[in-house]
C-alpha cells in the first residue's frame, strides 16, 4: 500500500512545486510588464475626507501601497511606510495606502491603532486593484514624477523598507 501511495504522492509533489514556480514566473513577468508604462489614473475616496486623483499628483514621486487589515505583512510594514512618508514628504514624495477591503472598518481601526499618518484611499470595489493587477498582499507600486510606473513590489519581507527607500530616493533625485 505504501508503495502505491508513494508512487502517486511523489509525482504530485513535483507537479505542485512546478505549478508554484510557474505561478511565480507569471506574476513576476506580469509585474515587469507594468514597469515603464503610464500609471492608470484612479480617483478614490480618502480617509482625510476628499477624493484623490492620481493624475493630480504629477510632479511628485508617488507610492501606492495596496493592503488589507487581514494581511499580517501589511500590518508589519505600515509603521515603516509611515516613517518613509514622514522622511521624504517634503522632498516631493507622497504615499497612499490603498485599502482593498469591501468594508474598511477593520482597516480604519488598524490605521488608528498603529498611528499611521499617511493618507488611506478606499478601493471597496477593487477598481484600482484590477487596474494595477494587484495579485499579492501587499503590493507596492512606485510611480515617477512623470506618472510612469517604475517599480512594482509584491509581498513584504523584513528589510524591504530599505529597497523602498532606495527606490524613492532615486526617483526624487531625477
Amino acid at each position: 500500500m505504501s508503495v502505491a501511495v508513494n508512487t502517486f504522492v511523489k509525482p504530485l509533489r513535483v507537479v505542485s512545486v512546478g505549478l508554484l514556480l510557474l505561478g511565480q514566473l507569471f506574476f513576476s513577468a506580469h509585474a515587469a510588464e507594468a514597469v515603464g508604462t503610464k500609471a492608470p489614473d484612479i480617483t478614490l475616496k480618502s480617509n482625510q475626507g476628499s477624493n484623490v486623483r492620481l493624475a493630480e499628483q504629477r510632479g511628485q514621486v508617488v507610492m501606492l501601497n495596496f493592503w488589507a487589515s487581514w494581511c499580517a505583512p501589511c500590518r508589519k510594514e505600515m509603521p515603516l511606510l509611515d516613517a518613509l512618508h514622514q522622511r521624504y514628504e517634503s522632498a516631493g514624495f507622497v504615499l497612499y495606502g490603498v485599502n482593498v477591503e469591501s468594508d474598511a472598518t477593520a482597516g480604519d481601526k488598524l490605521i488608528k491603532d498603529l498611528g499611521v499618518g499617511f493618507p488611506i484611499l478606499y478601493d471597496p470595489e477593487s477598481i484600482a486593484s484590477k487596474l494595477y493587477s494587484v495579485d499579492a498582499m501587499p503590493t507596492t507600486v512606485v510611480i515617477d514624477r512623470n506618472g510612469v510606473i517604475r517599480y512594482v513590489n509584491r509581498g513584504y519581507r523584513a528589510g524591504d523598507e530599505e529597497k523602498y527607500r532606495a527606490q524613492v530616493k532615486e526617483l526624487i533625485r531625477e
